[in-house]
């Protein structure tokens, strides 16, 4: 096992490396650094399995340097190394292998070295087969993953800013964002250093989770002279933009093309990031859905006018399911349950109607649909 080790004082450094190669054994130290920027520089020919950082060092902190690690090609697992800083310790240990006190006791040393063998087999078990695949990221609703013959994966983030993070350089991804903007939008309360710590720490723990779930195709890269991060996703598709995609390459709506509306309705199946309440996405997510909500109408008016009251029945209660506050869903939906005689279903859209806008809107329904309803329901009594 090849290890590196980075700490601004010899002397721990030397006790490092004699216990690593002498005591644990197994281990080769390819390196061992008290200068922080020529040790990430030599990182990426020495090819370490494991990097050993000190975190309190006065040229740079260890969380920046694991941070730069994860950037690297086949990046190493970290340990870090403290001797009082317990905030640090707190925030390292949500996205290291492991971290030691100073002075580093052998016993300690030597469970930590067995994590990392232990992390090593598995990752190389799990490791998936190089082939020509492609991942599909799914957007509605929740964020899943879909691999190739697998089921749909949710990650489990060990953060909820972890996935907040990535959902937002998702939705921007492509595209350089600025460091600054990211801490003011996720940590507006920190002052500038805590800031900083919580965005290494987070872009840290991102890198390593997508390597967890072999998702090497989707990577972090950090911006020159250190000013963003920016997402990209290598063979990779994202289900809103292939959605977004067939919607604008439908022909007129006819009989022969019908189904492929359908399709394209049916695969909308929740709101941008429904799940989650992100300020930032509402835009994108009215957007949507009101792209959908025109697909339906349209849908909707094309089965009136054929006299295909069931399939209009049921584009109308999918507006409903997302669009609860859509009014004009109910006026259709009670003519069309009145035409079918089903009084109890008219009786169920009004009373759903009046109950949502009280509730919603603080209102009454519109008198147009309130007319309706009263001129129906003396005329089915008096029947």
């Amino acid at each position: 096992m090849r290890a590196l080790l980075v700490d601004d004082e010899q002397l721990p450094l030397m006790h490092l490396q004699r216990l690593l190669e002498k005591d644990v054994g197994g281990v080769k130290v390819v390196g061992a650094y008290t200068n922080p920027l020529e040790a990430i520089d030599q990182a990426i020919s020495l090819q370490p399995d494991v990097v050993f950082l000190d975190i309190n060092m006065p040229r740079i902190s260890g969380l920046e340097i694991g941070e730069r690690l994860q950037g690297i090609d086949n990046s190493p697992e970290i340990v870090f190394v403290t001797g009082y800083d317990k905030y640090a310790v707190d925030a390292f240990e949500l996205c290291a292998l492991d971290y030691i006190m100073k002075p580093v006791q052998l016993q300690r040393l030597q469970k930590t070295m067995d994590r990392l063998r232990e992390r090593i087999k598995s990752a190389k078990e799990a490791a998936p087969v190089k082939e020509e695949s492609v991942v599909s990221i799914q957007c509605f609703n929740s964020i899943l993953f879909h691999q190739p013959n697998q089921e749909p994966q949710e990650i489990k983030w060990r953060t909820n800013k972890a996935r907040e993070l990535f959902a937002y350089l998702l939705h921007h991804r492509n595209k350089m964002i600025d460091k600054d903007s990211i801490i003011e939008l996720l940590w507006p309360d920190y002052d500038g250093s805590k800031g900083v710590t919580q965005l290494y720490t987070t872009i840290y723990l991102i890198r390593q989770t997508l390597k967890r779930y072999g998702l090497q195709t989707i990577s972090i890269n950090k911006g020159n002279l250190e000013g963003g991060y920016k997402l990209t996703i290598d063979s990779a598709t994202i289900d809103v933009e292939e959605w977004e995609s067939r919607l604008k390459q439908l022909l007129p709506l006819s009989l022969a093309n019908i189904q492929e509306y359908e399709q394209v309705l049916a695969t909308y199946t929740g709101d941008y990031f429904g799940d989650y309440d992100y300020l930032w996405a509402e835009y994108e997510r009215e957007r949507l859905r009101r792209m959908w909500l025109q697909l339906a109408k349209t849908m909707s008016s094309f089965y009136l006018g054929h006299g295909r009251v069931r399939e209009a029945i049921n584009v109308n209660q999918r507006i409903q399911n997302l669009h609860p506050l859509e009014e004009d869903s109910y006026m259709i939906l009670m003519q069309l349950y009145a035409s079918l005689d089903d009084h109890a279903a008219v009786e169920e859209q009004y009373q759903l109607l009046t109950s949502r806008w009280e509730t919603e809107l603080g209102s009454a329904a519109n008198e147009h649909i309130t007319k309706w309803y009263h001129i129906w329901k003396q005329e089915t009594e008096g029947k």
